[in-house]
């Protein structure tokens, strides 16, 4: 602990509390100790030294990374609820006057949570140096999926002429044939130009589908089989550890989004999710910070003003 630390020891003095007054029992206590640690390194790593610094924000950034390092929701609930508990002794001992773990909530046991890259196994992915027909291809499909969050089924089925390289878009088409425009970022486009420039040059036959974006070797329209295989390949190739699959990316894509602007709906949106509650599990937000957004964001909740 360096000198400006002052999160250990309200710890040290809870987890004795616990122990001590409460006499809970040694089992309960050890899970209590790993959570707050837990808790403790991710505050730091944040850049916070003092509990009375800590937002909803920064305990939602430590749940998000539990998730993102595939725990359970379980285990995310259980470090919640310990958060929880901690604070609520913080304020009764006058550390803190606010419970910033109430303002948000767990998944429940049994949720299945999207697994996620951190930014650096993303970025450690994107960065496929070869020239070749394949690699060239396949960096296109790993930065399409990423800078637009597609499924697998909108990218096998991207067109040529869905791509406009005027405003940096792609037009999709997603469940129940419905027609989205998505933003394509600058890397992207960038690596899609590359691979229309080596496209016909196939190392195997000639071109049967000359509609489809992306082609195997063989000419045809590239199949899901075909990327998963591919991205399989290329995390073996650069030492990526964990299952990675092409959906992976495309949670990363709104985990990542999702925590830079804490927008929900506009990630709905890119998503094509029909129903915002399908985005939320991303952010396990309950229906009191959806009302915080609304009340600070719409301008028919805004107080007026005493006169």
């Amino acid at each position: 602990m360096t000198a400006d630390d002052q999160l250990q020891p309200p710890i040290a003095a809870f987890i004795a509390h616990l122990s001590d007054e409460r006499q809970l029992s040694p089992h309960t206590v050890d899970g209590y100790t790993r959570d707050l640690t837990a808790l403790h390194q991710d505050l730091h790593d944040q850049g916070i030294t003092d509990w009375q610094d800590v937002s909803a924000h920064h305990i939602r950034t430590h749940i998000g990374a539990g998730q993102r390092q595939g725990r359970s929701g379980k285990t995310l609930q259980r470090r919640l609820s310990a958060t929880r508990t901690f604070f609520n002794y913080l304020a009764r001992e006058g550390v803190c006057t606010t419970n910033p773990a109430m303002e948000f909530s767990a998944p429940k046991p049994g949720s299945r949570l999207p697994v996620t890259m951190d930014t650096d196994q993303v970025s450690q992915l994107l960065e496929i140096n070869t020239t070749d027909w394949h690699g060239l291809r396949d960096r296109a499909i790993l930065e399409l999926f990423y800078s637009s969050g597609l499924r697998l089924a909108e990218l096998v089925g991207s067109n040529l002429d869905d791509i406009s390289f005027d405003d940096s878009s792609i037009k999709v088409r997603g469940k129940g044939s419905k027609e989205r425009l998505l933003p394509v970022g600058s890397k992207a486009i960038s690596a899609i130009n590359s691979w229309l420039k080596v496209r016909d040059q196939l190392p195997k036959g000639k071109i049967v589908d000359e509609s489809a974006l992306f082609l195997s070797e063989r000419g045809k329209r590239i199949s899901p089989r075909n990327v998963q295989e591919r991205v399989k390949r290329w995390c073996v190739r650069l030492g990526i550890s964990g299952r990675v699959h092409p959906h992976t990316l495309r949670h990363s894509f709104a985990s990542h989004l999702l925590e830079s602007s804490q927008d929900l709906r506009a990630v709905q949106e890119l998503l094509g999710h029909a129903d915002i509650a399908t985005t939320q599990i991303y952010t396990h937000l309950d229906f009191q910070h959806l009302a915080d957004v609304y009340d600070k964001s719409h301008p028919r909740a805004q107080k007026v003003p005493d006169k």
